[in-house]
């Protein structure tokens, strides 16, 4: 059996990117599509986490300056920044098992496919701090996850050669993290894989993923695919109702709910 991998992004639309990250586990959850890799990329964008505040974690005068558009997704954890030298993976599979086997799974197991795609690169790649993947003491990628209708699903974003300069501008990063890991900016705390590896390119890195996900999860291989008519429907309803809204990106609370949205994917996904 191959892995389904989808190639499908829209760099210049982050919030369209974002809307497709949440439809995908909604359509395996539900039954429309079955286990698929993600692999993608944003031209330039903050992507927060669900229960972060923009305010907090951006710099939105340098934002809006540098054209970074700042996009919230559905998952927990940390800000990061997005332009086209990062390769975002993520994967949707059919949740099995109890909530506590399937984070253990998530964190023992599917993390091991870009740790292992680093390695087969060349680099000694490892896991520390539960979801961060680092290279020589560098973090090259952070990872976060959730298990929602009835999909667990498990991303993150990787820093191939990515313009760390305007990665310090627009983030923001609390003074105790600065103090406790003894460093003076944000972009200390990260590193591109191009500068451990120079010469590296995101395609390399974006194939080395494929190739590992799919020995972690027991397949023989992978299939390219396009996305189906309602996986692009599910995308456009969550764009439409709620990945283009400011109520979503910058104003929302985390207890906010989008019922249009969800009522309308819900139809989708029992036509």
């Amino acid at each position: 059996m191959m892995l389904r991998v989808l190639l499908y992004e829209t760099p210049d639309d982050p919030h369209m990117n974002l809307a497709f990250e949440e439809a995908l586990p909604r359509a395996v959850g539900c039954g429309l599509s079955p286990a698929t890799l993600r692999l993608w990329r944003n031209r330039r964008a903050v992507v927060i986490g669900y229960f972060q505040r923009a305010e907090e974690e951006v710099n939105l005068e340098e934002a809006e300056r540098l054209g970074v558009a700042v996009v919230r997704r559905f998952t927990g954890g940390g800000a990061a920044y997005h332009d086209l030298g990062n390769i975002n993976y993520a994967i949707s599979l059919p949740a099995k098992g109890q909530v506590g086997e399937t984070v253990d799974f998530i964190f023992s197991e599917l993390i091991r496919a870009p740790v292992e795609a680093l390695r087969s690169l060349g680099l000694e790649a490892s896991v520390q701090n539960v979801n961060d993947i680092v290279v020589e003491n560098r973090k090259v990628s952070g990872t976060a996850a959730t298990i929602s209708w009835r999909a667990t699903f498990f991303h993150g974003a990787m820093l191939v050669s990515a313009d760390l300069s305007a990665l310090a501008s627009v983030l923001k990063v609390p003074l105790k993290k600065l103090i406790d890991k003894g460093v003076s900016s944000v972009k200390y705390r990260v590193t591109n894989i191009s500068s451990i590896r120079p010469g590296i390119t995101v395609n390399q890195v974006a194939e080395a993923l494929a190739s590992s996900f799919a020995r972690v999860l027991g397949y023989d291989g992978v299939k390219y695919d396009v996305p189906t008519s309602e996986e692009l429907e599910i995308a456009e309803t969550l764009y439409y109702h709620k990945y283009r809204e400011r109520a979503w990106n910058l104003e929302r609370a985390p207890h906010r709910d989008f019922r249009e949205a969800e009522e309308e994917v819900k139809r989708i996904c029992r036509a």
